[in-house]
């Protein structure tokens, strides 16, 4: 009896139910039992900011035990990028929460600027992988870090411009310039994102190239971007025709077009955890097979413990002793390394002189010298 009692108490006086009666209208999405999107977004939001946040420290914890140099200059770009997506998920509020001037300017502004940081670090991040997927180094993390942050204040630029001009284009004469940031058409709001969707579009096709080299190790990475990349495009492609065109048909636009851009950050937010964020920590501690294989030309000589005596005519004294000869013979100037050096005796062998007794003919004879009295026959 208490909760239908409790409920037409709040729609006598106006407030929604699950709302207090002292509540502003502005924030009646963060409790209203009427429309649920607010409380079901408010959910979904708060789980993705403590992912990211426990992300973000076992990413800090897994640096020292990172063993590849080249997965090492990546870590400044990852760690701005999972900024961004933390920014993403913390403005989707500003979207349940009703317009109003303060609110409309940081969602004007922080919209782009957010994206602009995830997909700058991609697409800083697919330049730096053609390099590493054909020669197996690239530039620097200090030099991927000034790229992303290259373009991501590309995007700053474009929104503070923006913003001041919108503002007082209305009445740049007047006392009081400042226009309402709210006043704004869901096209202008779409048309100021152009420069984000390049760095979407920048990021999927520099990861295409990515996936062509001889260092097969960096392709999971390119693919990694390249599936982040395309589904942030359908996502995009979803919530502006459905800003521009879908919500003037399905009903009031009003209504509609907050949850739709507040779906849409959560989504691709979700995205670029589940698919780029996640992927990338597990890989940070993976060996590189690329880098423990080293080529001959200019290498030093293997250690000769590798010798295996398989042969049991060698003895241990005479192992050691030819041993010595060899590491002797190798690193004496002027005498370069015998390409057999690191046989370890699993393949057949011929012996280098015939011989002499039937029951060893299947057994490999040591290096030895003539006898002295077989000359004198």
């Amino acid at each position: 009896l208490c909760l239908p009692l409790a409920l037409a108490q709040n729609t006598s006086t106006g407030a929604p139910a699950g709302c207090g009666q002292d509540l502003s209208p502005i924030y009646y999405h963060l409790c209203s039992l009427q429309d649920a999107w607010g409380i079901v977004l408010e959910a979904i939001t708060v789980a993705g900011l403590v992912s990211v946040f426990i992300l973000a420290l076992v990413f800090l914890g897994l640096i020292p035990f990172m063993e590849n140099r080249q997965k090492k200059g990546i870590l400044g770009v990852n760690f701005f990028f999972i900024f961004g997506v933390f920014g993403l998920f913390a403005i989707v509020f500003a979207f349940i929460v009703q317009a109003y001037p303060a609110n409309c300017s940081v969602r004007r502004f922080l919209f782009g600027v957010l994206f602009s940081i995830c997909f700058s670090c991609l697409a800083a991040h697919a330049v730096r992988l053609n390099f590493l997927v054909r020669r197996n180094h690239g530039p620097g993390g200090w030099a991927t870090f000034l790229l992303a942050l290259t373009f991501f204040l590309v995007e700053v630029v474009i929104n503070v411009e923006w913003l001041l001009i919108t503002n007082v284009r209305h009445k740049p004469l007047s006392a009081d310039p400042s226009g309402n940031p709210c006043d704004i058409a869901n096209q202008d709001f779409v048309s100021a994102l152009v420069y984000v969707m390049f760095l979407i579009l920048l990021a999927f096709v520099a990861a295409w190239p990515a996936l062509c080299g001889g260092f097969s190790y960096w392709k999971y990475h390119a693919t990694y971007i390249l599936v982040t990349t395309f589904l942030s495009i359908a996502i995009w492609v979803v919530w502006i025709i459905m800003y521009i065109y879908g919500n003037r048909q399905v009903g009031n636009p009003l209504t509609w077009d907050d949850p739709v851009l507040a779906i849409a950050l959560v989504s691709n937010a979700w995205v670029f955890v589940f698919f780029y964020i996640i992927p990338e920590l597990v890989d940070m501690t993976k060996p590189d097979p690329e880098t423990e294989l080293q080529g001959l030309g200019g290498r030093q000589v293997q250690d000769l413990t590798l010798y295996g005596v398989k042969n049991k005519a060698f003895s241990m004294e005479e192992l050691e002793s030819e041993k010595k000869k060899t590491k002797f013979y190798i690193y004496r100037k002027g005498n370069p390394p015998s390409p057999y050096i690191s046989y370890v005796g699993n393949g057949a062998t011929a012996p280098r002189y015939a011989p002499h007794d039937s029951n060893i003919e299947h057994c490999p004879l040591p290096r030895a010298q003539m006898e002295p009295w077989r000359s004198h026959y």
